[in-house]
């Protein structure tokens, strides 16, 4: 755990580090009038975003213990997992991605990588005892599906626009609640206190909109996994899922969206996963028109 702790620290310390030697090259500051300030918000969004996207197959491997196969380590399940991937990749025309194994009693698997052409797709062992292999292949071929839909570059550059549009709004919002003050100490804390106000409210917000195309991007890879591997396959992977609760590994909080299961009630507004009895009946209903 405190290597993760360490490589996560590290890698936002790099981001960060980058992200302000840019923005020093081109010499753009955030005090310098609007459209400076739109520059220097939209580096920081798009730019943390993207420097995230970039390292995110190797973060994943690093931060969930990921074990790289090849299809031929001997082990049933793990070459079983490689030939069934190289297949659904094959199928959905795109390049093979790394294919690798984490150990973790969650049900679960996930895409990750900056591009088509650098993805890696990942299994828990608890899913691989979990599942049946048809229901398995379902899921594989919904993890195919993401990268074929190109997800991981869609929800980045969304992130990205959100927090240039957060970081831009709330000092603008600030600036002008901070004008209305009659002194300069006054008005520095009103700046300070707006701004992060109008940041958490914004943020907040925000965050329902990532969201909100996180479940939507999930119906068409359950579309997509059910093309691939077949839609009773698809339906059956989910109602495997749905048998019992899903412990979901916190190792990697940056990789939530890629989680299979979603939250219920209120906290599914939040919730980068719709609710598996609504996959389900999405599926269904789907099959039956």
């Amino acid at each position: 755990m405190a290597k993760r702790i360490f490589l996560f620290l590290l890698t936002n310390i790099a981001v960060v580090t980058t992200i302000s030697i840019i923005l020093s090259l081109i010499g753009v500051r955030p005090g310098d009038g609007l459209g400076p300030l739109a520059i220097f918000c939209l580096i920081w969004g798009m730019g943390g975003a993207l420097i995230s996207l970039q390292i995110s197959r190797w973060m994943a491997k690093r931060a969930m213990g990921v074990q790289l196969v090849d299809g031929n380590t001997g082990n049933a399940d793990a070459d079983w997992l490689y030939r069934t991937v190289e297949r659904l990749a094959r199928q959905a025309n795109l390049p093979m991605p790394e294919v690798g194994i984490y150990n973790s009693p969650e049900v679960n698997a996930f895409a990750t990588g900056p591009s088509k052409k650098r993805s890696l797709v990942a299994v828990s062992t608890g899913i691989l005892r979990a599942m049946r292999r048809n229901e398995l292949e379902a899921v594989l071929g919904h993890e195919i599906s993401h990268i074929a839909n190109g997800d991981m570059v869609t929800m980045t550059l969304l992130q990205g626009v959100m927090n240039a549009f957060v970081m831009f709004a709330a000092r603008v919002i600030a600036s002008v609640a901070a004008s209305q003050s009659k002194s300069d100490r006054g008005s520095d804390g009103i700046y300070f206190v707006v701004r992060i106000v109008v940041e958490i409210v914004l943020g907040i917000a925000g965050s329902l909109v990532t969201a909100w195309f996180s479940r939507y991007r999930e119906f068409r890879a359950d579309a997509g996994g059910a093309a691939l591997a077949g839609s009773e396959n698809m339906v059956a992977a989910l109602q495997r899922l749905a048998e019992g609760p899903q412990g979901v590994d916190p190792r990697a909080p940056a990789l939530a969206s890629f989680k299979i299961s979603g939250a219920q009630g209120f906290l599914a507004l939040f919730s980068t996963h719709p609710p598996l009895e609504v996959r389900i009946a999405t599926l269904r209903q789907r099959r039956s028109n």
